[in-house]
């Protein structure tokens, strides 16, 4: 059986047709519901806060945001008949077409956290010439780490293709600034194995609730840091400004060109 992200892009494989299907189907309902509560207990956050719903389609998943936790949210979607579909079921949530490949289009620390249900694998996909999977992955993510509060945290719900979209979507989310790890429930069943992407966003605050971290393997960050300072202490000047130019290279971050007089130290002026 195809997998949906290699027969069209989103805003048209979700046509009228597909979206009534997916929204009335019972079965859908509570793999989504089932998926939706187990994101927001990895995500761990007080009732009434304010919450992004990252492909949030006909609002499946909001409505689990409202009903069962009392959260005020927003969503965004490219799909036109899915956000049409929400609007016609009247949801709580205030609901936005927007290509998450484009960014997250947001003021800075918007979002207290944001989820996201079935939907970040499409970025792995170039349905155009002119969509290359990394750029999309890096305007998404570093769009949503501005977006989210300080200490913000996101638990996305997505169906990779190989380890190679895990690695992709990973990479990204490092490069933008998050810190987090990976949770794979069921790791041993081909059909109930769900792999839920768990980041923070910077050091929360002392009264911020931390992620639910039972059962998940995150980057440590006692071992990273003293690696890093190992790093730096054998590292010469022009190779660090070389491996922090290259970084915001891979940020889309314009940096000058190499010079022979790169990293060098300037001489005292007398």
């Amino acid at each position: 059986m195809s997998r949906p992200e290699e027969l069209a892009p989103p805003e048209v494989f979700y046509n009228d047709n597909e979206s009534n299907k997916y929204t009335t189907s019972t079965r859908v309902q509570h793999i989504q519901a089932k998926m939706t509560l187990r994101a927001l207990e990895l995500l761990n956050i007080p009732s009434n806060s304010f919450v992004l719903d990252i492909g949030c389609g006909s609002g499946l998943s909001g409505e689990i945001l409202t009903e069962e936790y009392g959260h005020i949210w927003c969503g965004v979607d490219i799909s036109p008949s899915m956000l049409a579909k929400g609007l016609t079921r009247e949801v709580e949530g205030d609901l936005m077409m927007q290509d998450m490949g484009q960014g997250v289009p947001f003021r800075a620390g918007t979002f207290d956290a944001a989820i996201s249900i079935s939907a970040i694998q499409w970025l792995c996909y170039a349905d155009t010439k002119y969509h290359e999977p990394q750029k999309r992955l890096m305007r998404f993510f570093n769009g949503l780490f501005a977006s989210l509060k300080k200490g913000g945290k996101f638990v996305a719900q997505f169906y990779p293709k190989n380890d190679d979209h895990v690695e992709q979507i990973q990479h990204a989310a490092k490069l933008a600034g998050f810190s987090g790890g990976l949770v794979i429930d069921d790791p041993e069943s081909k059909k109930n194995k769900k792999y839920y992407l768990v980041l923070t966003s910077g050091a929360p605050s002392a009264q911020d609730q931390q992620v639910n971290l039972e059962g998940v393997t995150m980057d440590e960050q006692e071992k990273i840091t003293n690696a890093r300072r190992k790093k730096n202490e054998r590292e010469s000047t022009k190779n660090y400004v070389m491996r922090k130019k290259e970084l915001m290279k891979r940020r889309g971050r314009h940096v000058t060109h190499d010079s022979k007089f790169t990293g060098r130290r300037r001489k005292p002026r007398f």
